[in-house]
């Protein structure tokens, strides 16, 4: 269990720690949404959740197979639709992978990304477009 504090500190924005760290981070509304967008928005620390998740699945199954992923990259986009309630629609990835990986160990880096825990919570009412691309 891990547990994360926050406390609202006027004007659209929030303040959260992380209990095992006490670590920070700032929320703000979008500017979509009567907010600065001066930081994250809540909806956007969810496809920051699943790129770093991705990301850190793939990390965990690449030590095991000697895979040196150092450099791969993903970048995230999020599209809200307020129908029938504002809520995030679609979220696409685009993990630019590290160069040298060998062509028989990309299915299996691909599998874990697509199994990391964020993506399992999701509703399946969220669009999600996931690609790989690999430098060589």
């Amino acid at each position: 269990m891990v547990k994360i504090d926050a406390i609202y500190e006027g004007n659209l924005r929030c303040r959260l720690s992380h209990g095992p760290s006490s670590e920070e981070i700032l929320t703000d509304a979008p500017t979509d949404n009567q907010g600065e967008g001066k930081f994250f928005s809540p909806t956007d620390l969810v496809p920051a959740a699943l790129g770093s998740c991705m990301l850190t699945v793939m990390g965990i199954v690449a030590a095991k197979h000697g895979v040196v992923m150092t450099g791969t990259r993903v970048s995230m986009t999020k599209e809200m639709v307020s129908q029938p309630s504002r809520r995030i629609g679609k979220m696409t990835a685009f993990i630019e992978m590290a160069p040298g990986i060998a062509a028989a160990k990309r299915k299996v880096l691909e599998n874990a990304a697509m199994l990391c825990p964020v993506k399992e919570s999701l509703h399946p009412e969220v669009q999600l477009q996931i690609q790989f691309h690999y430098p060589d």
